[in-house]
């Protein structure tokens, strides 16, 4: 279990999912992107506020984690254009795009969709690994625990049983959905939660 290698913050306030040593590759291989996610994570707080405000398209947690990794540290939305090719016929091999990319390695941010979500996620970095396009998969998703906090503002309907949370995911993985890409996850904790703004 690489986790260890996880500053101590992280392992403190997140559930934390490591799959074929995906905390080695990042820390010996991507230094960089493993220092700029540790320090993203450490510096992030769910606040009441990104609860209780309605989200629209995109909720205030996804758009605040956006905010730190894509305009504060050069992260970019990513598509990739893949194709393959049997017998001289290209064959068209669409994947979704990357919430957040950066030197090979890939951030999804799945706070509140429905949970089919992390099958097209783990998909998607399965077909990119074996592509060679990326060499991780991140997913920042939240833990099981939060519903209390959303049952007691009132928001508990909205962030339901079939909405992405770590007891969704765990078992995607462990079934092989991500194939050989290795992953961390990182749930979100109520140790992470701030009542006053």
């Amino acid at each position: 279990m690489g986790s260890e290698l996880l500053p101590e913050f992280l392992r403190d306030h997140y559930e934390i999912l490591e799959w074929k040593h995906a905390c080695a590759i990042l820390k010996d291989d991507f230094p960089q992107e493993w220092q700029e996610i540790t320090q993203t994570l450490t510096a992030f707080r769910l606040r009441k506020s990104y609860i209780v405000t309605p989200g629209g398209a995109k909720s205030q947690v996804p758009s605040v984690l956006d905010e730190m990794f894509v305009k504060q540290l050069g992260w970019a939305e990513k598509g990739f254009d893949t194709k393959v090719m049997i017998d001289e016929k290209t064959l068209s091999n669409p994947t979704h795009k990357i919430d957040c990319y950066k030197n090979r390695v890939a951030v999804e941010i799945e706070w509140n969709n429905k949970d089919p979500f992390f099958d097209r996620d783990l998909n998607n970095f399965r077909i990119l690994f074996d592509l060679r396009a990326i060499s991780v998969g991140v997913i920042i998703t939240r833990c099981d625990e939060l519903q209390q906090i959303f049952d007691q503002l009132g928001r508990g309907k909205s962030y339901g049983a079939s909405t992405t949370h770590m007891s969704k995911l765990i078992p995607r993985i462990s079934g092989g959905g991500a194939g050989g890409c290795p992953l961390l996850v990182f749930g979100i904790s109520r140790k992470l939660y701030l009542e006053t703004e």
